[in-house]
């Protein structure tokens, strides 16, 4: 290909796609201005609802119905999506008059949710339709309209859907966030429903990791060092805490502390657990995520740490093996 052709192929491929951008965001847009009443009654109607919300639509509409109730699932709004033409041969059983329908249809008239529509009223619940044709059948024998209907596809036919079903998108994104901000939805809790993968790692606390009441080593400052080492030697942390006589944490005397004790020419016969002590440990407060723990261990070169309470009280202790098995070195 001629090197001027192969520059005007190139400006027609970035012009096509600047297009797409155009369109595509001009939907968006244009959802903003159409937001009110309706809008809110279905934020209303899903946050009051005692079951889920069952997503439904075919197609493209279909596909993003799945995205929706992925994120409403997992940002603390229960749902999951029905297929309309499964929930005509049986799965409709799976609605209960406690649950809110949500249906994406473009047109308003798709055939196997128009089917179901009779039994989900018989059934008792609120539908909530996305939709771009408002006087379409399904409108009219809805509860609440989301209006997401675009002016243009970005298809240059204006027939596969694409700005239709990006506004379908948001609109859902819109109505999730909406409800998480609604639930007071919290750090914690998304960390509760994300378990795996690094999104879920970030906000371990180090409480669900952290070794608790009789596994915890621990001391007294008066403890004599063969208590000291036998109480190491019980546990699995490479180091004791040491109290003093109000239960606060003094200290903590680790495998390392008593290497160095052996090398230096000392009466260890009598000593007790306030001479060999590290009065200044490391430490982490309970309630706060796992990878803080771990980023102090790392930069103190560190085995162990202590988990303390408000009031210095020592509530738990991590090994750094705890942090690499539960994968929070991976972030």
């Amino acid at each position: 290909m001629p090197v001027a052709e192969d520059i005007e192929k190139t400006k027609e491929i970035l012009a096509s796609a600047q297009r797409v951008f155009k369109i595509e965001s001009d939907a968006i847009a244009s959802l903003s201005e159409r937001l009110g009443k309706e809008f809110i009654k279905a934020v209303h109607a899903v946050f009051e609802c005692h079951g889920r919300v069952i997503v439904t639509g075919i197609g493209k509409s279909g596909l993003i119905g799945k995205k929706i109730a992925a994120t409403l699932s997992s940002t603390g709004t229960p749902a999951f999506f029905l297929h309309p033409a499964d929930a005509g041969h049986g799965d409709v059983g799976m609605v209960t008059k406690h649950d809110v329908v949500l249906c994406l249809s473009k047109s308003g008239n798709t055939g196997e949710i128009s089917s179901i529509i009779p039994v989900l009223k018989k059934i008792g619940v609120k539908i909530i339709t996305m939709t771009g044709n408002l006087k379409s059948a399904l409108t009219q024998r809805s509860d609440i309209i989301l209006d997401v209907g675009v002016q243009i596809e970005a298809c240059p036919n204006d027939l596969a859907p694409t700005a239709s079903t990006t506004a379908m998108l948001a609109m859902g994104d819109a109505l999730a966030i909406a409800l998480l901000q609604l639930r007071d939805f919290k750090e914690e809790d998304f960390a509760f429903l994300h378990p795996g993968g690094d999104l879920g790692r970030q906000f371990i606390k180090i409480d669900d990791i952290m070794f608790t009441a009789d596994n915890i080593p621990i001391v007294d400052e008066k403890s004599a060092l063969t208590d000291v080492i036998l109480e190491i030697t019980r546990k699995r942390f490479g180091g004791t805490c040491v109290l003093n006589n109000d239960g606060k944490l003094a200290g903590i005397i680790t495998d390392g502390d008593l290497r160095r004790l052996l090398q230096k020419n000392v009466a260890i016969g009598k000593l007790v657990a306030k001479d060999i002590m590290n009065p200044h440990p490391k430490v982490s407060k309970s309630g706060t995520f796992a990878i803080h723990a771990f980023k102090v261990m790392s930069q103190h070169n560190i085995m162990q740490i202590i988990i303390v309470n408000n009031d210095n009280e020592p509530v738990g202790m991590v090994h750094l093996h705890d942090l690499l098995e539960a994968g929070i070195d991976k972030l």
